[in-house]
């Protein structure tokens, strides 16, 4: 337990407050930050506060007002009868962070668990509550012990997130280098938005991006990281939980000591990034790409996989080196986040030999693959009449049942071994230089093939796609 003003907790909110108070402080850690220092930080947060409440909505720091509104809805410097007069209003904030006064009876900080004789309610903590909940504090009570350095912590919070005009988005990881780093970067961003308002910022950029800029300072060490991304609203407040596994900051070592996975990895981005219709950026792909590694607590996210694998097939788009190198990228991310290494060479060079040899046109027996290739069932149906049919036309087919059944067999994240084995296909048919771009010449393998195109992939085969089951 630190002896200091300030500590670290295990409350995503107060721990992200906590790093940039310190990052405020010039101190290298919480725990490092003295009582002058915690003054210091408080006379900064206080001039900022007090300029953009009184701004007018047209000026740039009314920018920051919106951040703290969204954090903070019911408190003094973002209500609606607040005093327009910056003296009056600093006069009136400045007693929410003094010094704990000599309680007979001091309570423990509901963060830190030190002694506090100064209580708080929810319109001074995010998520504490909104107006359609009962209260959950005890009767007679009126709000919970925060000590000074939680107090400040709490306010201090919006300069160590990424924040938006409406929500802020909170880092926790095993590493603390890599929650130092990321309040760092959103310090200084967050000056800049109090200063110069959004419009100053560049477009489309993400927390998961400067979230994963700040792993890279854990050297590839393994350490889990959660992002919080919360709206603390009067009436619909909300909060969204990110993950990514422990072992991406090894991942993101590799791709940084690898020339072809760098190139795939800046394939994946190029693809991601968004314009409208002026050709500015609307989505930055540096940050969708970022997105990809982290997993939503509910299941709802897009996993890198998937989308490799859905720009892999994408069949007129790559050359074969690019298809190469998003073929590395997305089995080197399973070999070192998902430990897992899958056999695909001999199964690949089945369904790749089926498509070049068998019967109709390889454009038609891309299609069907395509449609198959999700489903572990539909899978089985597809390896079991191409290996035949190479057979029958007296061609040498792989058919062992051992390298078939990570494929086939329904079982959590098989999926993922489909898609992969989808990359390892279109990488060997680009090597043979098969092409499938044009369509075939019969009319009715032609309208066969487009029907087969426009089918819905995933249909049979959703729960386990999405990592189900």
């Amino acid at each position: 337990m630190s002896h200091g003003p300030l500590s670290t907790t295990g409350h995503p909110l107060q721990r992200a407050g906590a790093w940039a108070v310190a990052v405020l402080a010039g101190r290298e850690r919480p725990e490092q930050v003295t009582a002058q220092d915690l003054d210091g930080v408080v006379r900064s947060v206080l001039t900022d506060v007090t300029h953009c409440a009184v701004a007018a909505k047209t000026d740039a720091a009314y920018d920051w007002w919106k951040v703290l509104f969204a954090l903070y809805p019911n408190s003094k410097p973002t209500h609606a009868g607040r005093p327009r007069d910056k003296a009056l209003l600093r006069e009136a904030l400045e007693p929410m962070f003094a010094p704990d006064g000599n309680a007979r009876a001091p309570l423990p900080c509901v963060f830190c668990g030190t002694s506090s004789s100064v209580l708080w309610a929810k319109s001074m903590l995010p998520l504490f509550d909104t107006s359609k909940a009962l209260n959950s504090l005890p009767p007679g009570v009126r709000g919970w012990p925060v000590c000074r350095g939680c107090r400040v912590a709490m306010w201090v919070l919006p300069y160590g997130a990424w924040v938006t005009a409406g929500s802020a988005t909170v880092l926790s990881c095993d590493n603390p280098s890599a929650e130092y780093e990321f309040a760092v970067r959103n310090v200084t961003r967050a000056r800049r938005i109090a200063q110069t308002g959004f419009s100053a910022l560049g477009a489309g950029a993400r927390p998961e991006l400067v979230a994963l800029r700040a792993l890279r300072a854990a050297d590839g060490e393994l350490s889990a990281t959660t992002l919080w991304s919360f709206k603390n609203d009067n009436q619909e407040p909300w909060l969204r939980v990110t993950r990514t596994r422990r072992a991406v900051p090894r991942f993101l070592a590799a791709v940084d000591g690898n020339r072809v996975l760098r190139r795939g990895w800046r394939l994946l981005e190029l693809a991601l990034t968004q314009r409208d219709g002026q050709g500015r950026v609307s989505a930055d792909g540096a940050g969708e790409a970022a997105r990809l590694v982290f997993e939503a607590e509910d299941g709802r996210s897009r996993s890198l996989l998937s989308q490799i694998h859905r720009l892999l097939w994408d069949t007129g788009r790559w050359t074969g080196g690019d298809r190469a190198a998003l073929t590395r990228l997305a089995l080197r991310y399973e070999k070192e986040v998902h430990g897992m290494e899958p056999d695909l060479n001999g199964v690949a060079t089945l369904i790749a030999d089926w498509i070049e040899h068998g019967s109709g046109s390889p454009r038609g027996r891309l299609a069907e693959y395509r449609n198959a290739g999700l489903s572990g069932y539909q899978l089985g149906q597809l390896l079991y009449q191409a290996a035949f049919r190479l057979k029958l036309n007296g061609r040498k087919a792989a058919t062992d049942p051992e390298a078939w059944r990570p494929f086939i067999e329904k079982r959590s994240r098989a999926w993922e071994h489909r898609m992969l084995l989808g990359a390892e296909v279109l990488r060997i048919l680009g090597e043979r230089g098969i092409e499938v771009a044009e369509p075939p010449q019969d009319p009715q393998e032609r309208e066969r093939v487009e029907e087969l195109l426009n089918q819905p992939v995933l249909a049979a085969d959703d729960e386990y796609y999405f990592g189900g089951a």
